[in-house]
């Protein structure tokens, strides 16, 4: 018998940000949702319902993008300011300021060990730095374009990136060289991903489309144009089965992966929660 699902409702509603909010991600203790914003301000908001939100003030800039540590203990952010931060996500907000890109910092993520940190820009770089040392290691320069994505693989021996010069890159951290270039998409690429096995990858463009790579074989398996806009974002679930994106056609889509297709459809932000 097919398992009928229902549909998600609306669990939390935060409220604190002052302009858009370009980038959520969870603390993997799952008791905390960071979130950045226009608004130049970082907020870290605590599950339990007597704690209150944390608001982080010191980009001189909209933020970008941000993400958690593998251990939960900091978190990453990425500005306009042309600067990346880390900071102790507690009530006292310390942070250590990162600085090398030359423009607007789109993008930013942890190894898997939570060692490494790896920074795309519109500068047409993508950097990487030491946490521990807070030192800057070393640039990945062959993007003829904006860099607005960029991550690491599972094992972090690998990285992809996406680029408004409309391609996705693959580069091996060893030899710091770029080992494939796929060409597909028709428009910037605005958010890559590594699937959860490492052997895939997934690119969200602004040619409304989802492609899925595998780069053992480096051949496109998967594309799909559900989506009527421009595709800002993806996320693959855990198990790798599934891949949820975000859109300006004011949807989320999830796909299933070994079906190739279309699983869900959430209607979502069409009206203003007050």
């Amino acid at each position: 018998m097919a398992t009928v699902l229902e549909d998600p409702s609306l669990e939390r509603h935060f409220k604190g940000h002052r302009d858009t909010v370009c980038s959520l991600d969870f603390n993997p203790n799952m008791k905390q949702l960071a979130s950045v914003s226009m608004d130049s301000c970082l907020m870290v908001w605590n599950f339990k319902p007597q704690m209150r939100a944390y608001r982080f003030v010191g980009h001189k800039d909209a933020v970008m993008d941000v993400k958690f540590s593998p251990s939960g203990h900091l978190v990453a952010s990425a500005s306009r300011d042309k600067t990346v931060r880390l900071w102790i996500p507690t009530v006292k907000g310390e942070s250590t300021v990162f600085k090398a890109h030359t423009a607007t910092v789109r993008s930013v993520d942890f190894t898997y060990d939570g060692q490494t940190l790896i920074t795309a820009s519109d500068d047409k770089t993508i950097k990487l730095w030491t946490c521990h040392r807070q030192k800057f290691l070393y640039s990945l320069n062959q993007h003829s374009n904006w860099v607005r994505s960029a991550k690491f693989s599972p094992d972090g021996r690998l990285i992809v990136s996406g680029s408004d010069d409309k391609t996705v890159k693959i580069w091996d951290r060893n030899s710091k060289e770029c080992i494939h270039t796929f060409y597909e998409h028709g428009g910037f690429v605005n958010h890559v991903e590594f699937h959860p096995s490492g052997t895939c990858i997934a690119s969200a463009g602004t040619d409304s489309t989802v492609k899925v790579w595998d780069i053992r074989m480096n051949k496109l398996l998967q594309h799909y144009t559900a989506h009527s806009a421009a595709v800002n974002s993806l996320s693959f679930h855990a198990s790798g089965n599934y891949l949820i994106s975000g859109s300006d056609d004011s949807t989320l889509k999830v796909f299933d992966l070994l079906e190739g297709r279309l699983f869900y459809t959430l209607h979502g932000h069409q009206v203003l929660l007050d």
